[in-house]
């Protein structure tokens, strides 16, 4: 399974969105097409731009609790002060697709800023991330 987290500004726009999943999955040397979920934390929820990225790849948006995104942020490998003063986590991006890929998932492609947005692409353990 092959999951996009998504982190963002409020308000951040959909092309903004869109733009960072796109640089994401190129840094994966991932097709578009193979994106099974798009993440972020539950308090995005409300965030347009994510829910309407989501929509327009067809993907369902998975909201992550801060429980769950908490532990998942252990594993994240880029850091932004603001983030983990407003969300207890080095990274949204990576700590939400970290924590909806699953267990022994695994990040192919860190953090990608674009505009208002960030995005990060995590595999789930069985995935191995390439393209066949």
């Amino acid at each position: 399974m092959i999951v996009a987290g998504i982190g963002c500004r409020k308000g951040a726009p959909q092309q903004d969105i869109l733009a960072a999943i796109a640089q994401a999955l190129q840094a994966a040397m991932l097709s578009p097409d193979r994106l099974d979920l798009i993440a972020t934390a539950a308090e995005k929820g409300g965030e347009e731009g994510i829910a309407a990225a989501a929509a327009a790849f067809g993907c369902p948006l998975v909201l992550v609790p801060p429980g769950e995104l908490k532990i998942a942020g252990e594993k994240a490998v880029t850091r932004s002060e603001r983030v983990v003063a407003l969300f207890a986590v080095p990274s949204v991006a990576e700590a939400a697709a970290l924590a909806a890929a699953g267990d022994g998932a695994q990040l192919v492609a860190p953090r990608r800023v674009a505009g208002m947005a960030t995005c990060a692409i995590a595999v789930s353990g069985d995935e191995p991330g390439e393209n066949p």
